[in-house]
């Protein structure tokens, strides 16, 4: 085994995360220069290349991608016993809650709040994850429940033996346009007549992208990612600076079409539907805490008649 400084690993861990030197940056209290001196020196320690730097952001090497998917569960499972160990010390409970960037505001913010109000004492532990991440945190018992988005017709997929999958909310996404090309907006589109225009997505390890790419394909096309973001909420700014179209749910994006500071665009093809989902598995240790969660949201789910 090499003698890497561990280190190292942590600031590899959040590049490849971000896809950015700027936000592992910001995440480890750090500067961009020194990150990138850290990956250069993990590159020649380990005697291959990790990372492709792009004008769009970092992509992984097939190595890179080899080391991530190992990494990542490493340092999950450091953080864990770091929770398990603070629940011991507080003698309080902790729920650990993984979520998707639009079931976070989409749904589970507001729920968070509801079930702070009703226990107090109990800490909520929430981990941002694309839903692929979220899923492996899952997997690992990292998280104690899930909140990700999937295209609503794609829901068995993400059904496993023992876990226990719910269809919470729908949401629908529109397609938007900044005030530059707002012409756009006032007539009807098809998928291939928009395609010499730049596109705003979140990157490829995420639900989204895969739910566009198979839409595009359903139509015949290829989509092609001219702009990749580590996060939704810069597709709306990006939009608005005239950057791109982008695709994003209809409730993230109201203000801004009533403001006129962007338009919707009118598409022939019908946007897939997509839905928050919560997951989790039957475990032996009951976790009182999420119980609680788990109780709440059943009681707010058969108030609002979806179960």
């Amino acid at each position: 085994m090499k003698n890497i400084n561990f280190e190292y690993y942590k600031v590899f861990y959040y590049v490849a995360r971000y896809g950015s030197f700027t936000q592992a940056a910001k995440a480890l209290y750090s500067n961009q220069p020194n990150v990138a001196r850290v990956i250069n020196l993990l590159e020649q320690e380990l005697g291959c290349q990790l990372m492709i730097r792009t004008n769009r952001g970092i992509h992984l090497t097939e190595e890179g991608k080899k080391l991530y998917k190992r990494i990542w569960v490493a340092y999950e499972q450091i953080r864990l016993g770091e929770e398990e160990l603070s629940e011991r010390e507080t003698g309080q409970g902790v729920v650990v809650l993984g979520a998707s960037e639009m079931a976070l505001h989409l749904y589970l913010m507001e729920q968070m709040q509801q079930f702070h109000k009703l226990y107090p004492a109990i800490q909520m532990k929430v981990h941002n994850y694309s839903t692929p991440e979220a899923i492996r945190a899952l997997e690992s018992e990292s998280a104690d429940v899930i909140f990700v988005t999937a295209e609503t017709s794609r829901n068995r997929n993400l059904e496993r033996a023992g876990w226990q999958t719910r269809l919470l909310k729908t949401c629908s996404d529109v397609l938007i346009v900044g005030p530059d090309q707002r012409k756009l907006a006032e007539s009807v589109h098809s998928l291939k007549d928009l395609q010499p225009y730049s596109m705003i997505q979140l990157g490829a390890d995420t639900s989204s992208y895969h739910t566009y790419s198979q839409f595009y394909l359903k139509h015949g096309l290829t989509m092609h990612a001219d702009i990749e973001v580590a996060t939704a909420d810069l597709i709306l700014p990006m939009v608005e600076k005239n950057l791109g179209i982008g695709f994003l749910p209809l409730e993230l994006t109201q203000t801004a079409l009533q403001q006129k500071r962007v338009f919707q665009i009118p598409l022939q093809e019908e946007i897939p539907e997509r839905g928050i989902y919560m997951i989790y598995k039957a475990r032996k240790e009951e976790n009182q805490a999420r119980e609680k969660f788990l109780d709440m949201l059943n009681f707010s789910q058969k108030e609002s008649g979806k179960i």
